[in-house]
């Protein structure tokens, strides 16, 4: 086998992978955006960085300065694992706002390009508004 028939090959295996994952990047664009509306936000808001977190946590009854939260992951061990549990309580409200129930809100967690397109997609899952008044529960973990 030449030289240029294996940069051939890698070549087309790098362009197949690259367009899948630019298919993926496109779908979840249009799933995130398709969420937001049917919470009553801007569809492109959910492009924008930073403040579609912030209008998220809008979304699901958090105040917007909850997103320096997401930052306790750069301090070693205590703040990763707290990131953590802030990460999972607030895909859990996710959740709930959508009218799901806590297993949902792992489920996001986990697998949440799947799951945000079933929330997009899903003519059953509505909008019902935040749960609480905002202020972070972590009861629904335990």
């Amino acid at each position: 086998m030449s030289n240029t028939s294996l940069v051939a090959i890698l070549l087309s295996i790098f362009a197949g992978v690259w367009l899948f994952w630019l298919a993926i990047c496109i779908v979840l664009i249009i799933a995130n955006w398709k969420m937001f509306k049917k919470a009553g936000k801007p569809g492109w808001a959910s492009i924008v960085p930073f403040y579609n977190v912030i209008v998220l946590f809008e979304i699901i009854g958090y105040k917007w300065y909850y997103i320096f939260l997401l930052f306790l992951g750069i301090i070693p061990v205590i703040g990763t694992v707290a990131a953590i549990l802030f990460t999972i309580s607030y895909n859990i409200k996710l959740a709930k706002a959508f009218g799901k129930e806590t297993g949902f809100g792992i489920g996001l967690w986990l697998l949440s390009p799947v799951f945000v397109a079933i929330i997009a997609f899903s003519n059953d899952i509505n909008y019902v508004g935040p749960v609480v008044n905002g202020d972070i529960d972590f009861n629904d973990l335990f």
